[in-house]
This record gives structure tokens, sequence and C-alpha cells, in this order.
């Protein structure tokens, strides 16, 4: 495997041009020699400063050397982020929090016992050698170890925390698979470390464990109900209403910004009954009533559906328009497979998307918040 260009371009830091790499690893047989091959090619690259795009749980995100402000600063670059959004960084383990934290809280701790490795951040005082750009400025810097066996062995043979964002452009549909990465960045990254289809699908929950009650800014797959049970009482950020496209002063936390998540197609939303309100055949039958007639109000609009299992298309939309979305009562698939059907309706050509809003119980509250954001 040749290393040798990445390390020239690594240090000129334009984003322009790249030749992107695609490694591949197989997470069940890190110790296999391709898979240790890659896995030490991406790990120098980031000792480099170099840019690598590396799967998580949550979905793929764009890794550099968390300490190196030049190598973060080229995350900003090939996403076209602006400066004001901060990112969080990510461990393999409890001693690396040394450099980067000043302390962790008591309810911190019992946090990161109960959910780590996993997909919950922390919002932690930082020390000076966290650079402003990370965290926008901010005193906190966002951390979380990640439960995916590539990502955390990355990050061990790099010997460095990895500050790590969505691995696509600024606003647009996050990956969960390393092709997603790559219609997003090749040619703007040093590499993708392709580990298959990322399993939760959504962004990590990012908490502030300091006040009280403790305040979650992006509801994710470790929900407010679990929070709650090991730590104490948890409350949803309150911003500003409307955000405005670009705000007055740096964003406290990552996963607040305005439009979010977003394809190209225009989002439609749709409520429907709550779940206790019926039974599941009534309830099926329900959100099909409000697809079909969402979708007779769009005519000759190339409409896509995200259809949920066991309801029918809306006749007015063309077959290869509908995504299958999954189960409706099983939300955990509906939020591994919510990028993906975005990102195959946009493929598709469609110009609107219908999607109904799940109800907000559990990882359904992570599911809203991401749809709301990505239809403004």
């Amino acid at each position: 495997m040749r290393t040798g260009p990445w390390r020239r371009r690594a240090r000129s830091g334009d984003n322009k041009g790249v030749k992107t790499l695609h490694l591949t690893v197989d997470p069940a047989h890190l110790d296999a020699p391709l898979a240790s091959e890659a896995l030490d090619c991406a790990a120098a690259i980031l000792r480099a400063g170099g840019l690598v795009a590396l799967p998580t749980e949550t979905v793929y995100g764009l890794g550099a050397n968390a300490l190196d402000r030049a190598a973060v600063e080229r995350i900003f670059a090939a996403k076209s982020r602006p400066a004001w959004d901060p990112i969080i960084v990510h461990v393999a383990s409890l001693a690396m929090l040394d450099g980067l934290v000043e302390h962790v809280p008591p309810a911190a701790r019992r946090l990161m016992e109960h959910f780590w490795p996993g997909p919950l951040t922390l919002l932690l005082p930082r020390t000076p050698a966290v650079p402003d750009c990370v965290t926008a400025g901010r005193p906190l810097v966002g951390v979380r170890m990640p439960a995916h066996p590539v990502a955390l062995e990355l990050i061990r043979r790099a010997g460095v925390p990895v500050a790590a964002p969505s691995a696509n452009r600024f606003g647009h549909i996050s990956p969960t698979t390393a092709a997603h990465v790559l219609d997003d960045l090749e040619g703007r990254i040093d590499a993708v470390l392709d580990a298959g289809p990322s399993a939760r699908g959504v962004e990590s929950t990012v908490l502030d464990p300091a006040p009280t009650p403790m305040v979650i800014y992006r509801p994710g797959a470790v929900t407010a109900e679990q929070i709650s049970a090991v730590a104490g009482p948890v409350e949803l950020f309150k911003g500003a209403d409307p955000l405005r496209e670009t705000p007055a002063e740096a964003l406290p936390s990552p996963g607040v910004g305005i439009r979010h998540y977003a394809p190209r197609a225009r989002l439609v939303l749709l409520d429907v009954p709550d779940r206790e309100a019926s039974n599941e055949e009534a309830l099926l039958a329900a959100i099909g009533a409000r697809l079909d007639a969402a979708a007779q109000s769009e005519p000759g609009k190339n409409t896509g559906v995200m259809l949920p299992d066991g309801v029918a298309a809306p006749a007015a939309i063309a077959p290869e328009r509908v995504f299958r979305w999954g189960r409706w009562n099983v939300p955990e698939e509906l939020a591994q497979r919510l990028y993906g059907g975005l990102r195959a309706l946009d493929a598709a050509g469609c110009a609107v998307i219908l999607c109904p809003l799940p109800p907000p119980e559990g990882i359904g509250a992570a599911l809203r918040d991401r749809l709301r954001k990505a239809a403004r």
C-alpha cells in the first residue's frame, strides 16, 4: 500500500485534488494482516495531520488529530463547515481525557461508567491544549468514546484524541456508509476507513452534565429516560426560536445548528396519531392516508416517500421513489435506515420527500430532531 503522497498533501493543507484512499477493514478480524495494514496507514495519516473518515456506531466521522490546530482546520475546509459550529473529540480510553479536560464532574463519571463506550457525548471543561477551533472558542469540549471496534482501534494506534464531526458536506445528510462519505468528500480528504454500515444510524446524544437539571443539547441513541435513571434530572436545550442561518455567536454544542441532515429534495413532514391512539393496523392505515393525501397535493413534483413497513404506497408515487423505511414499532430500525433512505430518494431524482414523524418516545426524540432540522 503506497502512503507517500498523502504525507506531502497533509502538510499542504489545501484539501484540493486529494487522492482519497479507500481502506477496508472487517470489524470482526482486526488482527488480519490487511486490516492491520489499513489501520496503521490510517493512524499514520492522522498523526501526520491528515484527514481520515472513520466508522462509528452512530455515523461515519471525519477525523483529525484533535490537538493539532491545523489538522482540525482542514476538517472545516473539507466540509465547508462554519467556524461557529464546534466538533466532538473521540477517545479510546479514559486515560486520553488527561490533557483534554480539566476535571470530570461526578455525574459525568457515573454516565461514563454506564454508557461508554457508546453514543453519549459529554460537554466538559477543556484544557488549554484543546485548540479554539474544536470548541468554537467555548470553554467546554464535547468528548465521547465510540462503541465501534474499528474506531477504537484506529484511535488507539494513532495515539491521539480524534476530533470528528460527521463525514459529509456541512448541512447535508449524515453518512452511514463509506459510499456516502465518498459521495460528499472524495478528493477532499486523505482516506476513508470502510467497515460497513453504521449500526445506530443517528448521531450521539450531547449532554452537559454540570447544571441541575442536566441539559441535552442533541437527543440521540442514549435517551433522556436512560440518563435520568443513572444521573438525575435532565431537560432538553431550549434555544432561540427560530435560529438564524448565521448565529450571532458560537453555538454552545454540536448539533444545535438550524438546517442539518438535509437532502437536496424538499422534505415534507407529516404528523401521525400517537401509537396509543389505536391498534397498530389502524395506525398504519392512518399513516397511509396522510401520505396519500400529501402525494395528491404534490402533482408533477417527482415526489418520493419514506414508507414504513405495512403501509401501502400512495398510488401517485412511482415505485422507484418509494423507500421501505422499516417497522414503525421498531424506532431503532427507522433510525438505522433514516439517512440511507433520504440519500436513496435524492439519488432517485425526487424533488419532494414525504416522511411521517415517528412518536417522540425513546430514540424517536432523536429521529424527530433530525427530521425537523432537515425540513427547515
